[in-house]
C-alpha cells in the first residue's frame, strides 16, 4: 500500500541534496559513522568488563571453596592470572 518505487527514491534523494548540499551530507555521514563506531566500542568494552568481573567472582568462589576444603594451592595462581588479564586490558585501552 505504501510502496516506494526506485524513481520516487531518486526524486527524494535529489531534493535532499538540493536542500542540504553535498558537504553537509558528507559531514553528517561521517558523524553518523563515528557515532556508530563509538557505540560498538562501548558495547564491546562493557562485555569485556562483565567477563573480567565474572572471572573475579569465579576466583572468589574458588577461594571460599578452598578454605572450606583446606586446599590453598592453585587459588593464588588463578588470582594472579586474573589480575594480569585485568591490567593488560587496562593497558590496551
Amino acid at each position: 500500500m505504501f510502496g516506494i518505487s526506485p524513481m520516487q527514491l531518486v526524486i527524494i534523494l535529489v531534493i535532499v541534496v538540493l536542500l542540504f548540499g553535498t558537504k553537509k551530507l558528507r559531514g553528517l555521514g561521517g558523524d553518523l559513522g563515528s557515532a556508530m563506531k563509538g557505540f560498538k566500542k562501548a558495547m564491546s568494552d562493557d562485555d569485556k568488563e562483565k567477563d573480567a568481573d565474572a572471572d573475579a567472582d569465579f576466583v572468589a568462589k574458588e577461594k571460599v571453596e578452598d578454605k572450606i576444603t583446606g586446599n590453598t594451592g592453585d587459588t593464588e595462581n588463578s588470582k594472579s592470572t586474573v589480575q594480569q588479564a585485568k591490567s593488560e586490558h587496562k593497558e590496551s585501552n
